[in-house]
């Protein structure tokens, strides 16, 4: 997911029209990022620098700043040298990833004079250096000593040296002659490590994707046939062009599950069904979507990780507890045994000592009334010995009956703790956990005390449009289910749910018309991508009216019984949700 040089050139064409604006404000929200604030005929942008290891980028941001009461050093020099500074031109060399944004500005003698704003995005050295005319480095976000870079020190007062160029081709000057010599350089490397090794500006993803185009799988440089030469170079100018005249499509790249996987400059083909890919409209969007999505997702994750722990424990512990239980059910079995013995030891009390150990007797309820071997207490009379076995036969039976309801309610608390984490693994803002931290603390998972300020507002139930017009609520918790299912339904209104699977309420709003058939099946569809069998096929649905639908008195959050029901066998469709989205 590395920002590469082509896609930087793309991101530079589009800050052009930047050109000629004057820096309102300068920011520093963090150790490692800058925004500068841009005012042009156009109105006003945010341009972010930011120099982090993993996420070093530039772009136009829509970002709320949140900036530190007192601002940094670094900041400080920044707007001393560069407030009310005219942008004039943005510059870059080649694909290199590095771009030159030239400044005018006025000093502290009000001369005119001209200075630099070189990002760097290299991984763990990114940087950012604030360059004067003469090419001297007045400052940089982060200084880099001899002690760490006897190649390239970047410290104020030293003259800025640009960053070594490598020997490598340009993607818009490609031929076949020259790519074939150079791949046959790269020996026995796969086809994608050849070309990002040898073409300028290009990242695994799209070298990824030029292999898939020739060859379809991974092949190693010195296997590379005409054929696949023929269609590689193809591929590469073909892309060349279309980034230069503007009809590349800019795609982002996302797993099933919704998590931000990569992007390109251009379509991405290679992981067919495996992946869910989107066209973006510019450069900027890609940039600002995915690391603003990735960051909000990163400390959702984080705000959540005492929840998923909480709820596997839990899961653990109850599992562990009906296994016991579970145990001790079947020793239970053999209560019949005991009554039998305690009958036959009363009916043959008068040939039975005490002080004997056992007893052998007919079992006259067989009627073959073989001979039955039982153990018998020598401390007790033949009495009390047929009434211990009754006593064993009461406790029996009675713990038996009691450990059917406490297996019962245990299944039942599984599938709750089920359907939380189910809803959890799908919440998409704070304020969805923060509903599902209230809702454990309420039901006494979590200690009271715990949950601290207001209580969490849950947000509205997604709202999706059948393609007959019908409007479909799908529940986002247990809370909001049991609002929608119980509260603010109509008892005509078509309720769906996962077959005993944990997953969200679904309602479809009929308005006192019969929905057809075809609504049915997208809201079931929609149903099974709400529910822990998203990811599976031939999802069971059933579906009932309302007036149908209970909750049992004490019942957990989000727990119902149905009757009058049917089931649909449906497959989640995540591309029909989009489209039914409201």
């Amino acid at each position: 997911m590395a920002l590469d040089g082509i896609f930087l050139s793309i991101v530079k064409k589009e800050l052009s029209q930047l050109i000629g604006g004057r820096v309102d404000k300068i920011y520093q929200p963090s150790r490692e990022e800058i925004v500068f604030a841009i005012r042009t005929r156009e109105g006003s942008f945010k341009l972010l620098f930011n120099t982090s290891a993993k996420d070093a980028r530039v772009h136009i941001t829509k970002a709320q700043i949140e900036n530190p009461k007192t601002p940094p050093m670094f900041c400080m020099l920044m707007r001393k040298h560069l407030s009310s500074g005219k942008l004039c031109d943005i510059r870059q060399d080649g694909s290199e990833r590095v771009l030159f944004f030239d400044f005018e500005s006025v000093n502290e003698m009000g001369d005119l004079c001209k200075l630099t704003v070189a990002i760097e995005i290299m991984g763990r050295c990114s940087n950012l250096v604030l360059i004067a005319e003469n090419g001297k480095i007045i400052d940089c976000i982060k200084r880099v000593g001899f002690d760490l870079s006897s190649v390239r020190p970047v410290l104020p007062g030293m003259m800025y040296e640009p960053v070594p160029k490598q020997e490598k081709m340009s993607l818009f000057d490609v031929n076949k002659e020259m790519l074939s010599q150079r791949l046959s350089e790269q020996g026995a490397k796969p086809l994608a490590k050849g070309l990002v090794n040898i073409i300028e500006g290009i990242s695994p993803i799209f070298a990824r994707e030029a292999q898939h185009y020739a060859a379809k799988e991974e092949i190693p440089c010195t296997e590379l046939s005409e054929d696949i030469l023929d269609k590689l170079c193809f591929y590469l100018s073909r892309t060349a062009d279309s980034i230069e005249n503007g009809t590349n499509k800019l795609t982002v790249v996302k797993t099933r599950e919704g998590d931000l996987k990569d992007f390109c400059f251009t379509e991405i083909l290679q992981y067919g069904s495996l992946m869910v890919t989107s066209e973006a409209e510019s450069a900027c969007e890609v940039l600002y979507f995915f690391y603003t999505e990735r960051d909000v997702s990163a400390r959702r994750k984080q705000k959540a990780a005492d929840l998923f722990k909480l709820l596997l424990s839990t899961t653990e512990r109850i599992s562990r507890r009906i296994a016991v239980q579970k145990q001790e059910l079947s020793e239970c079995k053999n209560r019949d045994e005991y009554k039998l013995y305690g009958d036959l030891l009363m009916a043959n009390i008068y040939r039975i000592q005490k002080g004997d150990t056992k007893a052998a007797v007919e079992n006259f309820y067989d009627e073959n009334m073989p001979l039955v071997t039982i153990k018998l207490d020598s401390r007790l009379t033949p009495a009390q010995n047929a009434q211990k076995y009754y006593n064993d036969y009461r406790k029996a039976d009675t713990a038996e009956k009691k450990l059917c309801e406490l297996i019962e309610q245990g299944e039942e608390e599984l599938g709750y703790i089920d359907s939380v984490f189910d809803s959890l693994t799908r919440a998409t803002t704070e304020d969805e956990i923060a509903v599902l931290r209230e809702e454990l603390s309420e039901e006494g998972y979590i200690k009271h005390t715990a949950v601290k300020g207001k209580s969490a507002k849950s947000p509205k139930p997604y709202e999706f449009m059948s393609s007959d017009g019908f409007k479909i609520l799908v529940g986002r918790n247990n809370r909001q289910n049991d609002k929608l299912t119980l509260k603010d339904s109509d008892k005509n209104d078509i309720w769906l749910h996962t077959h005993n699977i944990a997953g969200s309420h679904t309602v479809i709003v009929c308005g006192g018309k019969e929905p057809p058939m075809t609504t049915i099946e997208q809201a079931a569809r929609l149903a099974a991508l709400h529910s822990k069998a998203k990811s599976s096929s031939q999802v069971p649905v059933d579906y009932t009216q309302i007036r149908y639908v209970k909750k049992p008195s004490g019942a957990k959050p989000g727990m119902v019984i149905f009757t009058n029901n049917k089931t649909l066998y449906v497959t989640p469709d995540e591309q029909e949700a989009q489209s039914l989205k409201v």
